[in-house]
């Protein structure tokens, strides 16, 4: 009778341990990081740092805490790279990463991928690790900053489009120097996706070298809306910009690190366009001052060099130069001599021929061929006289019987008989009466005036 409850018991075991899944370790954390594969890729987690240490290899550990519990979390060197400050104890950071697990201890941490500081003291903490840095890699140096031009034609501005900064530096441009070029790159200068657009303005007139000097500007704001001036990208670009560049950022008591990189720091925008340009008026009393010095440079060079032909002996160059103008002179009366002789014989010559052509005439007596083509010239008169009347006599004849023919054919003669010209206000002549409508008006032309009629009725009929 027991065999039978021992059977049963036997059963129970087996189908139990059918139905159990049992893991390795290794599958188990398998399992859990394809489950964070799936449901806590790049996340934002808001925390405090704590025990944050760098590691030889360049990585840097630490948790996220808040009053009730923490995370482990991992910033790889490749990623910090590009993080806006270097992680400390007592930070609060926004962290956005992805979890996975850490096979070696069986523990799951938020791989960090960006960090961004939260809070006024955390933002100028990474402003000034940042500043430390870029200063100690020489960016800042007064050597590597390239003077502006003295006078651009061509002026490249990155800004926001639809601010009041970029309408104060046209202004200002306008007013103290017309005619100057300006292009500028539309960018975002606030927000995400102010860094990528500031640093593709700048790139963008670095590479093209249309314009002589390029200016970046925003309007004020707080540290964090200026923060995207105060990123180590757009520090960069202003360095590797083949153009000079100036910074104007904000009011005058802010500072951004685009400032410090930059060639120039205007302390706004209006006076970003003041510093890069001068007024005409300057540049018109400095050329004057320019031509002033070079007048009394050349002035004083002609001085020394007059001094050091004495001291080289002039008297034997005036001696030399003397006997040069009498040889010259000596030349002169020669040339005199032999164009007063030459003059002489071409005189005698001219006289000569005079005296043959005076002879010639006197041995020709003009009266006489005077006279007789006086008579000629009496005869032509008076057969162009006559053959003139015939042509006007028969002209009038041609004129009457053409105007008897052009008064037969007026339509004033016409009129004259009784008959009249019926036109539309258009000026339209009517032929038929089917060309007009009732209630049209008529202007009705007489032999002598008009008349305006309006058509009560009509009667249609064949020509």
């Amino acid at each position: 009778m027991l065999a039978k409850p021992v059977a049963e018991t036997g059963q129970m075991k087996l189908s139990l341990e059918a139905e159990r899944r049992i893991f390795q370790v290794k599958e188990l954390n398998a399992a859990v990081q394809n489950l964070f594969e799936v449901e806590f890729r790049n996340i934002w987690v808001l925390g405090e740092i704590s025990g944050c240490r760098v590691a030889g290899s360049g990585h840097t550990y630490f948790s996220l805490k808040d009053e009730e519990s923490q995370v482990r979390c991992a910033l790889f060197k490749g990623s910090a790279r590009f993080a806006r400050f270097r992680p400390q104890d007592g930070l609060w950071v926004l962290a956005r990463g992805s979890l996975e697990v850490y096979e070696a201890r069986g523990e799951y941490q938020l791989i960090v991928d960006r960090l961004e500081p939260q809070g006024a003291g955390a933002l100028q903490l990474a402003f000034e690790q940042l500043k430390k840095k870029l200063a100690a890699e020489g960016l800042f140096d007064a050597e590597r900053k390239r003077p502006l031009p003295k006078l651009p034609q061509r002026i490249g501005v990155v800004t926001s489009p639809a601010g009041a900064v970029i309408r104060d530096i046209l202004q200002v441009l306008e007013r103290r120097f017309q005619g100057i070029q300006v292009r500028i790159f539309p960018a975002q200068v606030q927000g995400e996706g102010s860094v990528e657009q500031v640093c593709a303005g700048l790139e963008h007139f670095s590479e093209r070298k249309w314009a002589d000097v390029v200016i970046i500007a925003r309007g004020g704001g707080s540290l964090e809306d200026l923060w995207a001036f105060n990123e180590e990208q757009v520090a960069r670009a202003i360095a590797a910009s083949q153009v000079p560049v100036i910074s104007a950022i904000g009011h005058e008591t802010d500072f951004t690190i685009a400032d410090f990189v930059a060639d120039r720091r205007a302390p706004t925008p209006s006076a970003a366009a003041e510093i890069v340009i001068r007024t005409r008026d300057s540049v018109e009393e400095q050329i004057s001052v320019c031509r002033a010095k070079a007048v009394q440079a050349l002035r004083y060079r002609l001085l020394l060099a007059s001094r050091d032909l004495r001291a080289r002996g002039i008297e034997r160059a005036a001696a030399v130069l003397h006997r040069n103008l009498m040889k010259r002179a000596q030349r002169t009366d020669d040339l005199e001599h032999q164009l007063r002789h030459s003059m002489r014989a071409a005189v005698e010559i001219r006289t000569r021929q005079l005296s043959d052509l005076t002879r010639r005439l006197q041995a020709n007596d003009l009266r006489l061929r005077v006279a007789q083509q006086r008579q000629r010239l009496h005869q032509l008169y008076s057969r162009v006289g006559n053959s003139a009347g015939a042509r006007l006599w028969q002209s009038q004849r041609d004129f009457e019987r053409l105007h008897l023919r052009l008064e037969q054919l007026s339509p004033l003669a016409v009129l004259g008989r009784g008959y009249a010209i019926v036109e539309k206000t258009t000026g339209e002549i009517l032929r038929t009466s089917s060309n007009v409508h009732l209630d049209e008006q008529l202007r009705i032309r007489l032999h002598q005036g008009e008349l305006d009629a309006i058509v009560t009725g009509r009667r249609d009929g064949e020509a």
